[in-house]
């Protein structure tokens, strides 16, 4: 779990958080849960993909969305994170991405190591709105 903040200026035109403020708040979330915890991953790591679900509108106030994260789809160098953005409980979006491991001295992806693989099932779980 992670929280963020919004930003008066993630409003659009409509009044509500532009679908482009979703991807900051998912890296915040997504940086929070290890890269800024394991140097490794931080070293080596690109995004592939992402995919996002708006299930309804948010509108800017004071306290923070809570961003649920858990990861699956672990190979051999890439995995994808999977998110559920709460706003005040309830489910505003659901999101996913997929994380490549790469060697930037050769420019190409690299397996895991067994400890990135440890610390990646300690974050395979399912979101709180499914228990």
């Amino acid at each position: 779990m992670h929280d963020v903040h919004m930003r008066w200026s993630d409003m659009d035109a409509y009044r509500h958080v532009n679908n482009t403020a979703y991807l900051t708040y998912l890296e915040q979330a997504r940086v929070a849960m290890f890269f800024d915890r394991f140097v490794s991953f931080a070293d080596g790591t690109v995004i592939a993909k992402h995919e996002i679900t708006y299930l309804r509108p948010v509108i800017y106030h004071p306290e923070p969305l809570r961003i649920e994260a858990w990861v699956d789809t672990i190979r051999g160098a890439s995995f994808v994170v999977h998110y559920e953005v709460l706003d005040e409980g309830v489910v505003a979006a659901r999101a996913s991405t997929q994380c490549v491991t790469v060697d930037f001295a050769h420019d190409r992806p690299r397996r895991l190591t067994d400890e990135e693989r440890e610390v990646l099932r300690g974050f395979a779980d399912e979101p709180a709105s499914a228990r």
